[in-house]
């Protein structure tokens, strides 16, 4: 069931109150895909347009966070611990513009067994492997949701040496 989220006059208190909603909506799709607890690992907003983005990046820098990450498409912040129903959410990506993604955003998951899960997903519809230089992940999709789920190996705080 798809949840409206909306990014209208975004600052630093509507960009908490937007990851939050991503995070519950994401965390939605994940049970049904999951049986298991798995805790979010990170967030990431995708801007659908560039000032949308500018105003997503200044909500996010005024939140205390730090750029702990640059990717090609957008900075990872490293923001103080924001409690959501599926854990603390310490690591937020400001996703730029692309029309390939007009979900609202995605939440990743840490699994305690992300081999067994790869081996039991893949062949089921929804899910795809996206493999990077340096990890990979699951990518789950359904038109029922305005978000996208992942799981990523190793999880992005891993990655990045934060706990």
């Amino acid at each position: 069931m798809a949840v409206n989220l909306s990014k209208n006059s975004m600052n630093k208190e509507n960009l908490i109150k937007l990851a939050q909603e991503i995070v519950t909506q994401a965390n939605e799709f994940k049970k049904t895909l999951i049986n298991e607890e798995a805790p979010v690992n990170y967030a990431c907003v995708f801007s659908q347009s560039n000032e949308e983005y500018d105003e997503l990046i200044e909500a996010a820098k005024n939140m205390d966070g730090k750029v702990v990450q640059d990717t090609q498409t957008g900075p990872v912040f490293q923001i103080p611990p924001l409690p959501t129903v599926a854990g603390d959410l310490k690591l937020l990506k400001i996703r730029k513009p692309d029309q390939l993604r007009p979900e609202c955003g995605d939440a990743d998951f840490t699994l305690e067994n992300y081999n067994q899960f790869k081996k039991e997903s893949l062949d089921k519809p929804g899910f795809k492997l996206i493999e990077r230089e340096k990890f990979e992940m699951i990518e789950a999709k359904s038109p029922d949701y305005n978000v996208l789920v992942y799981f990523s190996h190793p999880p992005l705080d891993d990655q990045l040496g934060i706990k």
